[in-house]
């Protein structure tokens, strides 16, 4: 990972050669020529004003989990020799659960006491006095960048549920990060017995995500996604049809349905419209 980050696979300027056979499907080509397009000529105008174009060439990578077995957690867990504070070494960003955030549980005493940036799933039943009583629990200093909140409410629930949320936390004058899992809302099991989403559901659910933010004026912080480059069949929709009679077609996942390639591709043409007009 460190070599293509960093080793200038990542170069944005390269743009027109990322996904070529994507970008050859005539139902997302011209939408995904024009977007680099753009691309293209801001770089180019900014390479005219003096902006170093070796800035572009690499990309930051860091890691992520959900902090669910305490004891791997724990085990990785480390004094840093310069502050001799402890960090968990397992990852650089770590999140609890939806169902393991109980205020007074062993996971959310772990998450205050390490110096990590720590998630917090947030479902639809989550009320403002969970969010604000988590916020005292795990960044009672205030500290920009130590929290966020992970919303994972659903499509259908996503505009009547967050907008309470955001705007008691944003009152209150906590610094929270928001970011949304369209993912886990809305998973349901098929006919066939696969676990599998709706990709309108997922895109519906990040759609509602930028409304209720904009409608707030706060910011939507980011989107927390469960994808493959792989032409697997796990999530229902898209551009390619998908059908729940496909599911058994590549069904490779241990776990969660995932998107697939194309979907990725759709999502992403969507995610950068709306912050666009955000």
């Amino acid at each position: 990972m460190r070599a293509f980050t960093q080793g200038g696979f990542a170069d944005i300027r390269r743009v027109h050669e990322w996904n070529k056979g994507f970008a050859k499907d005539p139902r997302f080509g011209a939408r995904y020529e024009q977007m680099a397009g753009e691309i293209g000529r801001s770089l180019d105008f900014m390479a005219s004003a003096g902006v170093d174009p070796d800035a572009f060439k690499t990309v930051d990578f860091y890691s992520s989990h959900e902090a669910l077995i305490l004891e791997y957690e724990k085990a990785l867990t480390r004094i840093d020799s310069r502050t001799d504070l402890p960090y968990d070494v397992s990852a650089h960003f770590v999140w609890i659960g939806e169902r393991t955030r109980q205020l007074d549980g062993a996971h959310m005493d772990f998450a205050s006491k390490i110096q990590n940036p720590i998630g917090i799933k947030l479902g639809p039943k989550s009320t403002v006095e969970d969010a604000l009583a988590m916020i005292q629990k795990l960044n009672p200093n205030n500290e920009p960048g130590r929290l966020t909140f992970i919303t994972r409410m659903g499509a259908s629930l996503i505009r009547e549920k967050l907008p309470a949320l955001v705007k008691a936390v944003t009152d209150s004058g906590a610094k929270v990060l928001w970011v949304c899992d369209p993912m886990h809302g809305n998973t349901y099991e098929a006919p066939s017995g696969y676990k599998t989403r709706k990709f309108d559901d997922v895109m519906d659910e990040v759609r509602g995500f930028f409304e209720v933010h904009k409608a707030l004026g706060t910011h939507p912080g980011g989107i927390h996604i469960e994808l493959t480059g792989d032409d697997v069949t796990e999530c229902v929709g898209g551009g390619e049809q998908i059908l729940e009679s496909d599911l058994a077609t590549r069904y490779e996942s241990a776990c969660d349905p995932r998107l697939n390639h194309t979907q990725s591709l759709e999502l992403a043409f969507l995610v950068a419209e709306m912050l666009r007009d955000h």
